[in-house]
């Protein structure tokens, strides 16, 4: 949550609600295949947003990519997570644009005694959205269910002005109503 975080802080003076205990954020290692988390906080026009998931669920394996097709394989989801708006499409009354975006792996290595902790990749993501009409982002539709097929679950954090929630979004609900918290 390294793009979230700073919203929280800034939110804080604004709206008490708005801040996070520190045990929200997931370490690496601490996920479960088949689920991940996606943070949205909206703050004025801008919409930030931040994606973690296991390497199984994206590319189907979490060990560091050797060989040409597990390279091919993590490429491909790369150029798939850079494009925001294609796996969590918001309202486009709300008219938002990509301003940024950022897509990471964290762990995956080899090493020789590595913990399950290290050896376990995570595919880590941080988008940042301006949008014309944020009132207009009355709900999420998440195709990147479809996208990526071993995905089951997300956990989603929600943080605005007006509220904080936390939700939860599957393959087979894969939308989330936000009426009214924006």
């Amino acid at each position: 949550m390294r793009l979230i975080a700073p919203l929280l802080l800034a939110g804080a003076a604004a709206a008490a609600t708005l801040s996070l205990p520190a045990a929200a954020h997931r370490e690496l290692g601490a996920h479960e295949h088949g689920r991940g988390t996606f943070s949205i906080a909206i703050e004025g026009s801008r919409v930030t947003m931040e994606l973690e998931a296991p390497g199984a669920d994206i590319v189907g394996f979490e060990h560091a990519a050797t060989s040409k097709g597990d390279q091919a394989a993590v490429e491909k989801a790369k150029s798939q997570l850079m494009q925001p708006l294609a796996l969590f499409v918001l309202p486009a009354a709300a008219g938002c644009r990509v301003v940024e975006a950022k897509v990471e792996i964290e762990g995956g290595g080899k090493a020789k005694g590595a913990s399950k902790s290290e050896s376990h990749a995570e595919f880590h993501a941080e988008y940042a959205l301006d949008c014309q009409s944020p009132a207009g982002i009355t709900g999420i539709e998440f195709p990147y269910f479809r996208t990526f097929a071993r995905a089951q679950r997300l956990e989603v954090n929600v943080i605005t002005s007006k509220a904080q929630s936390r939700f939860e979004v599957s393959r087979a609900k894969p939308s989330l109503n936000l009426a009214g918290m924006i």
